[in-house]
């Protein structure tokens, strides 16, 4: 039956109805009678199974194909009308060549199949930040994913009434054929297209092909922005909440600092730290003449090996029930799952993620130990199962931002800790934003590779109109947050990471936070300001002042040569596209550097 007379959405069904041709249409309501009936088709079919449902109640496992186990970033496309407009960091698509390619696949795609019809809204439903979406699909596990990483309801579709203005998604598995694997993002059209895949990152199509690649896009024609930023709340001994986003590239530690645990010295005095969300935040002006940040999400789509009960255990507590488990080990006699860095246990019998037999242990026939979770695998967790979810989650208006944090992997080139002079040159210090590939990346080590405020894979549109968009939003608002630039990974000549990081950054959000206070001084220095060693608590950690002033020291040479690879980055990749702004913050960061010696 269908759940609404909107003429947009029917003409939308119709069309993929038709072209896709399915055996059977079924719209999604989000009730639980309806979840559960699909649940047990998939566990009928063996696409899922349940887990123990003392031990992990409401749970599920499921395992994706051999040759579909992460985003495929070659097989990504922005279809805008014009190439100029996708920018010089995006593949291109032209969209007429993309619809009739991807038709060609789809066409009859269906038969024998159920077409799933999703209504769901990425943000509170009604609330100002929200947008509404359809996605349609032949996979009962973007279904159950969908329902915990999105609000899907018939709400929606009241909420939408006659209108044209929602996202539509298109996806189906085909034959999972990598040949001819698509996601296709249309900005102009408010579309994604998505085929052969059924992986999460290319199938959820509300979580980076809508949340971040459409939105981006609709931000910028709209005054908003759409990033892929955590939002967390740090709160003080006397009650006051400091709103902090901030975005690292991956393998920085950015789902750890969503759910922060502060160290001893700190939870003694009061301090607690509340998850808004872990990965992607859309960011409007509010009151006050302030930026607010909500989390478009409804759950988390982490990943699954590294964590535990040390590393992060909020986490860990979010995935106890109700959770979707995928290309994690299984383990048959007692129907629970096990990865890599869960614990020191790893299980006697038990089945990989190919569903191959598997124990701790194993080797191959070179000696190699053989992982029995996938290394990208996942878990999709309810956020209202975090332990430290902030009470501000649902807030229809979003919370109020003090500082936004850029950060990453870098062994020598950055502090502990800077800050941004003034937005200007904030956006300049986000557009910089790099990593060093690390032994778990295929590939030379310690190359820096380029991921402007993480928006790298994730920006639908030309990121030198990003950067300009960045600018202009901080001349529209009045009660700018303060930039800020964090390092957790400085190491000494042997390797060492000289700070310890988890829990304890807590000291160097505490810093940030008195700097958005104006209670502490900071040193001025030719990248920025930083903090006067004695300024950042050290009580209870065994590290002295002397210790932490290595990492608080830049090196000349090493900023005259990263200097030299940004201007090397900038005339390459975007050449005058570039927001003569960001030119000039890099001619200031030389001059500074030629002049004062560090």
């Amino acid at each position: 039956m269908e759940l609404t007379t909107n003429q947009h959405v029917l003409d939308f069904v119709k069309k993929y109805v038709d072209l896709m041709k399915p055996d059977k249409v079924e719209w999604i309501d989000g009730s639980k009678k309806q979840l559960n009936a699909l649940t047990k088709i998939a566990v009928s079919t063996g696409e899922i199974y349940k887990c123990n449902q003392k031990l992990l109640p409401g749970c599920l496992y499921h395992r994706t194909a051999v040759n579909d186990v992460a985003r495929v970033e070659g097989r990504t496309f922005i279809c805008s009308r014009e190439q100029k407009n996708a920018g010089p960091t995006n593949n291109w698509m032209d969209p007429k060549e993309a619809y009739k390619k991807l038709d060609a696949i789809a066409d009859g795609c269906m038969k024998g199949r159920t077409m799933y019809i999703i209504p769901f809204s990425m943000g509170k439903i009604g609330s100002p930040f929200a947008k509404y979406g359809i996605e349609l699909t032949d996979s009962i596990y973007v279904v159950l994913n969908m329902a915990i990483m999105t609000r899907v309801s018939a709400k929606v579709l009241a909420k939408l009434k006659d209108s044209d203005d929602f996202v539509r998604g298109i996806h189906s598995k085909v034959t999972l054929d990598e040949e001819n694997r698509y996601i296709c993002q249309f900005p102009e059209d408010n579309t994604i297209y998505s085929l052969n895949s059924g992986y999460g990152g290319n199938v959820l199509l509300g979580k980076k092909c809508f949340a971040l690649r459409i939105a981006s896009y609709q931000g910028w024609k709209e005054g908003w922005m759409a990033e892929h930023m955590l939002i967390l709340g740090v709160q003080k001994p006397d009650g006051d909440i400091k709103y902090i986003t901030a975005a690292f590239p991956s393998a920085c530690g950015k789902t750890n600092l969503a759910m922060l645990i502060p160290p001893e010295t700190y939870t003694k005095k009061g301090y607690k730290v509340f998850t808004v969300g872990d990965d992607i935040a859309w960011i409007r002006r509010g009151k006050g003449g302030m930026l607010y940040a909500v989390n478009p999400e409804n759950g988390f789509f982490g990943v699954a090996p590294g964590t535990n009960e040390k590393s992060n255990p909020n986490a860990l507590a979010t995935t106890k029930k109700d959770t979707i488990f995928t290309n994690v080990v299984y383990i048959p006699s007692t129907k629970t799952v096990w990865w890599e860095g869960l614990d020191k246990n790893p299980p006697k019998n038990a089945l990989d993620w190919k569903g191959n037999k598997w124990h701790g242990g194993m080797v191959d026939a070179d000696g190699k130990p053989v992982k029995g979770a996938h290394p990208n695998s996942r878990f999709t967790a309810p956020a209202k199962n975090c332990p430290c979810l902030s009470s501000e989650f649902e807030n229809p208006k979003g919370v109020p931002i003090s500082a936004i944090i850029f950060g990453g992997r870098r062994a020598k080139a950055a502090p502990l800790v800077y800050e941004a002079r003034d937005w200007k040159h904030g956006v300049f210090v986000g557009s910089i934003m790099a990593s060093e590939t690390t032994a778990a990346a295929a590939g030379a080590v310690g190359v820096v590779r380029h991921d402007p405020m993480a928006m790298l894979p994730f920006c639908g549109y030309n990121m030198a109109d990003y950067f300009q968009h960045w600018l202009d939003m901080g001349k529209k608002v009045k009660n700018k947050p303060k930039i800020f630039n964090v390092n957790w990974f400085r190491t000494d000549d042997e390797g060492n990471f000289l700070w310890p990081g988890f829990g304890d950054n807590m000291r160097v959000l505490d810093w940030i936070i008195q700097r958005c206070e104006d209670a502490v001084d900071a040193v001025e220095t030719p990248i920025g300001y930083m903090p006067k060693p004695e300024d950042i608590n050290l009580e209870g950690l065994d590290m002295s002042v002397e210790d932490l002033k290595k990492i608080l020291d830049c090196d000349k040479k090493v900023w005259l040569a990263e200097a030299e690879d940004i201007e090397n980055y900038y005339r390459t990749k975007f050449g005058d596209t570039l927001p003569k702004e960001l030119y000039a913050e890099l001619a200031k960061l030389k001059k500074n550097l030629r002049k004062r010696s560090m």
